[in-house]
């Protein structure tokens, strides 16, 4: 059964997340781009008072790619300080249509 993962990242870093789910052969997902968003830094609204946007991508997961997938995520936010503010969810999922 798969799992859902989101994962929360600064609009900027979208290839990057898109090339590790590729690695990962994860082929289909929804992203929902420029979304307004909060982190550890403040508001992101993409305005001039609150500048920068997050985004949200969403993945139907088997459970055999998960921790390959985390371990590639978890590399990819401590490689680099601006990297820091991604963040990830996995919620188990009881059915699937």
């Amino acid at each position: 059964m798969p799992s859902l993962v989101h994962i929360f990242h600064r609009f900027e870093f979208k290839e990057a997340v898109e090339a590790i789910l590729d690695r990962h052969e994860i082929e289909s997902f929804v992203r929902l781009p420029m979304a307004e968003g909060r982190d550890k830094d403040g508001k992101h609204h993409g305005s001039q008072v609150f500048p920068g946007n997050m985004s949200l991508v969403q993945a139907l997961v088997d459970e055999e790619r998960i921790d390959g997938l985390l371990e590639e995520l978890r590399r990819f936010k401590q490689s680099r300080p601006a990297h820091e503010h991604l963040r990830v969810a996995v919620v188990t999922v009881e059915r699937t249509l």
